[in-house]
This record gives structure tokens, sequence and C-alpha cells, in this order.
């Protein structure tokens, strides 16, 4: 379980095909507070510490992660989003993430609201993927609050720390990122599905 809370940003130095899986090594402050088999969201996906060597640790994205998120659109040199997971007795700042990524989405807009930013998301037409304004969404890992909600896409509000420390300062039009809605609209959605309702 993860916050949403971005700690920082890790750098993606070699990435190597194993199979159908791909292990990522990736450069980051806080590689020296890791240990194996520790989860640790990137972009949002939650993944698996399965090594570490001095200031880099290796996960491994397995095919279907790849299929459902942006990490198939990794190259060395990037850089993406971290996050450990969640302290049972520390503050809820962000929401609820289960680090499973639902989909991915594509960013239409990115305009300059002096001072702030807003940032337009698209993404596919499925009856579960729900946005609500001020409800909560993840988009990369980092939990934000919904401004606009349409159909099909929904902006977004960052403010200058959360620019300066994610991936949104890197963020162009057409950038794939990965999207996590919230889990409690999730389950409302199924409940009402199986009572026949929508």
């Amino acid at each position: 379980m993860f916050t949403g809370i971005i700690e920082t940003l890790g750098e993606i130095v070699q990435l190597e095909k194993n199979q159908s899986n791909l292990d990522l090594w990736v450069k980051s402050k806080i590689t020296s507070e890791l240990k194996i088999d520790q989860s640790v969201a990137h972009n949002g996906v939650c993944l698996t510490v399965v090594d570490i060597d001095k200031d880099l640790y290796k996960v491994t994205a397995i095919e279907e992660t790849l299929q459902k998120t942006n990490l198939n659109h990794l190259k060395q040199g990037d850089f993406v989003n971290l996050e450990r997971a969640m302290l049972m007795n520390a503050r809820l700042d962000g929401h609820m993430v289960q680090g499973h990524v639902d989909t991915t989405a594509v960013c239409s807009h990115v305009s300059n609201q002096d001072g702030s930013w807003e940032f337009r998301f698209q993404f596919e037409d499925v009856p579960e993927f729900i946005t609500v304004e001020k409800g909560s969404i993840t988009v990369d890992g980092v939990s934000l609050t919904v401004v606009d909600s349409m159909e099909k896409e929904f902006s977004v509000a960052i403010i200058p720390y959360t620019y300066e420390h994610t991936r949104f300062q890197r963020y162009q039009p057409s950038d794939v990122v990965n999207i996590e809605f919230d889990v409690i609209g999730k389950y409302i959605h199924k409940i009402l599905k199986q009572q026949g309702k929508i």
C-alpha cells in the first residue's frame, strides 16, 4: 500500500530483457535504505527489489505489467517517480494507492497557470474507469485531486513543489502515463454492476 506522495526520482541506468520480463536497474538516493524483497512503486507500479549493488537496485516487471503500464516505454537515462510502501504508523498525506495500475493515459494538454500547471489526460472508454471532480486519482504514482472530470478525460492542477520533484516537469502532450483510479470508486462500481443498477 502506498500514499501517492513521491519520495524521489530514480534514474534508469540499465534495462535487461529476461524472457518475457524486463529487469530494471535503478539509481536512486534511497537505494542505501532499501532491502531485497521490499516493495517500491515505480511510476505507480509496485515492484519488488530483487538485487542491490552499491547505489543501484534491480526490480523485475513481468509481461502483464509491461502490457498495462508505461514501463515498456522506458529507456536508459529516463527518470521514474519512486515511493516506498507506506508505514502504518505514519500520516496518510495522499490517498490509498495500491500500486496496481489500471491503465495508461495520454497527456493531451499542458498549460502554465502563472504559478501552477494544468495537465489534461485522456484514457480509454471503459465503464469502471471513473473520475469525479475533487476525487482522487494517481498519475505515475502521484496522488492528485481531479479538477475537471469529463468522459474519457480529466485534468489536474500541479503546484510548483510537485512539478519540481516529480516527472511532471518532463511531461509533454502525447506522453504516456500510468493511471490508478480510486479503489473505493472501483468497488462501488462493481457492487452496483452486480446489483444490476448500472
